[in-house]
């Protein structure tokens, strides 16, 4: 059977092509049906889809193509790439949040926490000083070990109090985690697919962002 999003990337890709070599208001307005069209229609429509498999009390969010510039050197206005956002519909704070993104040179699928707040970072850091902590990495190094791409630690040093040779030092040098899968050309045509598959795989992780907040 083949997926519904089949052209999406493809198309997003040409379009945000385009619009990287002509990045201006007046180009993107001329165009903005084809947008509408192209990118916007099907990127909502794949939004509700996963959300109705994540269950209710999902959160969705197609970012907006425009830049804020006013504090930017870049004044181009938009962004040229497109990406949507599912907020997991758990108990936990902060709430971890299931991602899709097409850029020129990428297109990702990922899990995660992009943040710490100041409330969450010091419950963060108590837990995987813990034994949570050694399960948490083990189940990071599955997910690398497997082809899945998992972010850098913010942090150069380990912060105090904890020892800088801490077995965990790598959590604890962290404001956020998220793990991400990377499709190859050949999965272009299944988005739909791809972005199932990955959350299914990344089910673990979860779990353990459950368990801790």
């Amino acid at each position: 059977m083949s997926d519904p999003f089949s052209t999406l990337i493809p198309d997003a890709r040409r379009f945000l092509s385009e619009l990287a070599d002509n990045n201006t208001r007046e180009w993107f307005l001329d165009r903005r049906p084809s947008y509408e069209e192209k990118l916007k229609a099907p990127a909502t429509a794949l939004l509700d889809i996963i959300a109705a498999d994540l269950g209710p009390g999902t959160e969705t969010k197609l970012f907006r193509p425009h830049r804020d510039v006013r504090f930017s050197k870049d004044k181009t206005p938009y962004h040229t790439h497109l990406h949507m956002l599912w907020s997991l519909p758990t108990d936990s704070k902060p709430r971890p949040a299931l991602f899709f993104g097409i850029g020129l040179d990428y297109v990702s699928v990922g899990v995660g926490v992009m943040g710490f707040d100041k409330t969450a970072l010091p419950v963060w850091r108590a837990a995987v000083d813990g034994d949570l902590g050694a399960d948490l990495q083990a189940e990071l190094d599955r997910l690398s070990s497997s082809g899945m791409r998992v972010g850098e630690p913010e942090l150069k040093r380990v912060p105090a109090p904890y020892d800088k040779d801490h077995s965990h030092g790598a959590l604890l040098r962290r404001k956020s985690l998220s793990v991400w899968y990377d499709l190859e050309e050949a999965e272009f045509a299944s988005p739909l697919a791809a972005i199932r598959t990955t959350h299914q795989k990344l089910g673990p992780l979860l779990g353990s962002f459950e368990a801790i907040f």
